[in-house]
């Protein structure tokens, strides 16, 4: 039997090599032989690394016994050591209200906590919490209940006053959970008080959770009259937490800047100054009825403890920014900036060119596909998400075409609508205003 024949890559065969080519030809056999090594062991590194970010994380959809989703959401994501809770009413699993606003507080809670511990947690677990309430009024008796599901070591937290929350519930909350205990510390800066109902940060692993900063002095409770000096004080809140963890602005992979009416046109100048231009955390700006303590500013965020862990990525059809990055990797976990229906293009073709709420909302999702696409990543690997509607009564509407882009296991979902709806008319003859926004967490 005659042997396979063997390939020569291109090589010359022997009988051919002229007298006196010997060492031409041994130098070009020696470097095809190289590039053709480096070349393999580039498009094994790329296939691996491919692989990797293709493949979505071991996760699981979390409910408590009995509990069935009604929409394209599931009430929690498991996804490695990270639980996502889904935004949590006050409404019990028969739809019950409660009549007071503690009640319902209460109630919002224990929802919180069933989905925790059908995880296989404890409500000690929970390490980061955003509170909507469409009251502020109503913030003293929501913490007063905080505190009897939180009596120590507090997760960190945000509250944000809104205008209106589905099937008119007055508080939502939603909740990240984390399952090694070991791993987790409170991070409370020199000269805080020690008996607080929230934690300023809190370790999970390699993520520090941040609570929501507003521009009032932590120690003294003074808020500065100047709307930039607020923006300025609340970064400067945030920098002494970041600080008291050994960690500064460069590690922070996410921030929320929360805007009432009233805050400092001058936010973005200044809020840039502390970031790397271009390497700015991935952002969603949202704007609120109302800031505890009458803020105007308040910011919330996620950083990464190692920066070799730390990875921003923009879609090739974006420009560098001076203050969000359209997504950034904390590890394995991809935290991608808020998206809404706007069109990318030339200067004078870019905006938003569809008015209803169901074509914006495939806008968006297109937006938001560019940013996972650019890492590797898919619909598939969006373990939570926030969906912020102009009007809420656009809620089913909205859903019926969310849906559409998670057939399988929905992710974790928080929706509300942050402020009075706005005049719908077209603006310059035919673009108009966003009637949503939708951020997103994804895991590789």
């Amino acid at each position: 039997m005659r042997p396979p024949s063997i390939p020569t890559c291109g090589f010359p065969k022997k009988e051919s090599i002229l007298p006196g080519q010997e060492k031409t030809v041994a130098l070009q056999m020696n470097r095809r032989m190289f590039v053709m090594r480096v070349g393999l062991l580039l498009a094994g590194a790329i296939a691996v690394f491919a692989g990797t970010l293709g493949a979505a994380a071991d996760k699981r959809a979390i409910a408590p016994p009995g509990i069935k989703p009604i929409g394209p959401y599931s009430p929690g994501v498991l996804a490695g050591d990270f639980l996502y809770v889904s935004g949590q009413g006050g409404r019990d699993a028969e739809g019950k209200l409660p009549p007071t606003i503690e009640g319902q507080a209460r109630r919002t809670l224990q929802n919180v906590k069933s989905i925790v511990e059908a995880a296989g947690l404890t409500m000690e677990h929970v390490v980061y919490c955003q509170v909507y309430m469409d009251d502020m009024a109503h913030h003293d008796v929501m913490d007063r209940v905080w505190k009897e599901f939180f009596a120590k070591a507090p997760p960190a937290r945000a509250v944000l006053g809104i205008y209106k929350l589905p099937t008119d519930i007055a508080v939502e909350i939603n909740a990240v959970a984390f399952r090694d205990l070991t791993r987790k510390r409170p991070i409370v800066p020199a000269g805080l008080p020690k008996n607080l109902s929230w934690s300023p940060g809190m370790i999970a692993g390699n993520r520090l959770y941040l609570s929501g900063f507003t521009g009032t002095d932590m120690a003294t409770g003074k808020m500065p009259p100047d709307p930039g000096a607020q923006v300025q004080l609340a970064l400067d809140n945030m920098k002494q937490t970041l600080a008291a963890a050994n960690l500064d602005f460069r590690h922070v992979v996410f921030v929320n800047p929360y805007m009432t009416d009233k805050a400092s046109s001058e936010m973005n100048d200044i809020y840039a100054r502390h970031f790397e231009f271009g390497n700015t955390p991935a952002r969603a700006t949202i704007r609120v009825t109302s800031l505890p303590g009458g803020n105007t500013i308040e910011f919330t965020g996620v950083a990464v403890t190692d920066l070799s862990k730390r990875l921003a990525v923009r879609p090739k059809n974006m420009s560098p920014s001076a203050t969000a990055s359209p997504c950034v990797f904390a590890d394995d976990t991809y935290y991608c900036s808020a998206k809404g229906p706007f069109t990318p293009g030339p200067r004078n073709l870019q905006g938003i060119w569809v008015g209803t709420v169901e074509t914006q909302v495939r806008q968006t999702m297109r937006n938001l596909l560019d940013g996972l696409e650019e890492a590797g990543l898919g619909f598939s690997n969006v373990v939570a998400t926030n969906v912020y509607l102009d009007d809420i009564n656009d809620f089913a509407r909205m859903n019926r075409i969310y849906a559409q882009y998670f057939t399988e296991m929905p992710p974790a979902r928080t929706t509300l609508s942050q402020i009075a709806p706005v005049d719908r008319a077209p603006m310059n003859g035919d673009t108009y205003p966003g009637l949503e926004q939708i951020s997103l967490i994804a895991v590789k």
